[in-house]
């Protein structure tokens, strides 16, 4: 051995003796040799050369194209199909129909007006939504027509889809009665000038602006207390037949939950079913939103004359007007406010057409100047039944619906009237459920709260 493995053979076994005496030191003292060796790494990498300094090389390659001649070619032997949509005319024909859906096949149009079930595209309510596949010709693949199921009512559950189809070269109709679809939408806004023009700017249904000035009637006179700036948040459903929203009726769907905030003062309220099957709008504090009377015998309209003292439009003196004028198109559906029995339906003087509905309490509603009646004495009928339209027979200077609340024979203001019915009420089995839901509703509603809104001008 020599001296060099000698020295060797000492060093180690020192260096083992002290790094297990001392291991921490050991450690510490590796980590800064290492941390010296990578501050000399760090040191030495500026000395690279920068890549602009480096040569560079252009490469042209020129790129084989395939001859367009070829590709239109191709394109022209392949077989297109082409849809289109739209929506069934009041004035429409077979061939219209097919025109403006760019259909080319006069034996389709041939086949609508001759087969039973085809010909029903055509018969009914217009506002059917029509969508056609065509080949590259024009001529009819298939058509399928979705609308309103027979005997649905303002808030339907089902649709028609007629569909027509080519098989062997021959058209095949046939019809099927399907569930509709739900979804849930959420939205805001804030007024502007009127209710209907701050949900056509957030993108909401006529159908839900409605619901709206319903349920909020008794907290809110749309007519006179609506103030600019206002703001509303509602939470509603969309029913899509395969997947297309509805476009028939007066609604969409039924509003859940909503919020209107005016003057200060918020009011919310929430769709709730209980145990007994019937549902009912309340707060979210569990008082009710309706009530035994109805604030209007119609959906939204504009008041013509108020229960008050007016110069009479025939008599030309003042007079005490002991009812309220209603403006409306002719034929505009009139419903009953309440449950009651049909007393009178028929002509009667000035009135005109006139429906006379008994409720309990003493109190009877007028309907007059109707266009027709669609109701018969003693028929018993449920509040929101639509027992006629709006018409100008009578003494009438133009189309609008009369309408009266009589108690004990007297004259009252419909209105307060309407505010001051009797409410429903949650039933004490169903608080806890409703507690839940109620919520579940504020969570969305606070969510519809964030959306964006168009905001008013100078903000």
């Amino acid at each position: 051995m020599t001296s060099l493995d000698v020295a060797w053979d000492y060093a180690s076994a020192h260096i083992t003796s002290f790094a297990s005496r001392y291991p921490r030191t050991l450690t510490a003292t590796v980590s800064l040799g290492l941390a010296g060796f990578a501050a000399t790494a760090f040191g030495i990498a500026p000395q690279v050369p920068d890549a602009a300094d480096l040569p560079q090389r252009t490469v042209v390659e020129s790129v084989a194209t395939v001859d367009l001649h070829a590709q239109l070619d191709a394109l022209a032997e392949h077989d297109l199909d082409l849809y289109r949509s739209d929506v069934t005319r009041v004035s429409d024909t077979a061939d219209s129909l097919l025109a403006r859906l760019n259909v080319a096949d006069p034996r389709a149009a041939a086949f609508l007006r001759s087969d039973a079930v085809a010909r029903k595209l055509l018969e009914g309510r217009a506002g059917k939504r029509v969508q056609v596949r065509v080949d590259s010709r024009g001529a009819l693949e298939e058509l399928v027509a979705r609308y309103a199921a027979p005997g649905t009512d303002k808030l339907p559950t089902q649709f028609t889809r007629l569909r027509i189809q080519r098989i062997a070269d021959k058209l095949v109709a046939d019809t099927s009665t399907l569930p509709l679809s739900s979804q849930t939408l959420m939205a805001g806004g804030t007024i502007r000038s009127s209710l209907f023009n701050a949900t056509d700017e957030a993108g909401i249904p006529d159908g839900v602006a409605t619901q709206l000035a319903e349920i909020f009637a008794n907290d809110i006179d749309f007519r006179r207390e609506l103030k600019r700036g206002a703001s509303f948040s509602v939470v509603y459903e969309t029913l899509t037949a395969d997947g297309e929203p509805i476009t028939w009726g007066p609604v969409t769907g039924r509003v859940l939950a909503a919020e209107f905030v005016n003057k200060g003062q918020t009011f919310s309220a929430m769709w709730f079913k209980d145990g007994d099957g019937k549902g009912a709008y309340f707060g979210l504090d569990g008082q009710s939103k309706q009530r035994s009377f109805l604030a209007s015998p119609l959906e939204f309209s504009r008041v013509t004359s108020g229960f008050s003292m007016r110069m009479h439009p025939i008599l030309n003196s003042w007079k005490q007007h002991n009812g309220v004028d209603y403006g409306a198109p002719v034929g505009t559906p009139v419903r009953t406010i309440g449950d009651g029995v049909v007393e009178f339906a028929g002509w009667q003087n000035g009135y005109g057409n006139v429906i006379q509905v008994r409720h309990g309490n003493e109190r009877l509603t007028v309907y007059a100047h109707l266009s027709r009646i669609e109701v018969a004495k003693g028929q018993k009928v449920e509040q929101g039944a639509i027992i006629g339209a709006v018409g100008q027979t009578g003494w009438a200077t133009g189309p609008h619906l009369h309408f009266e609340v009589k108690i004990d024979g007297l004259q009252r203001d419909p209105l307060l009237v309407a505010q001051a019915s009797e409410a429903a009420v949650v039933a004490p089995a169903s608080k806890a459920r409703f507690g839940q839901l109620a919520q579940s509703a504020r969570v969305q509603l606070g969510v519809a709260e964030t959306l964006p809104r168009t905001p008013l001008l100078g903000e």
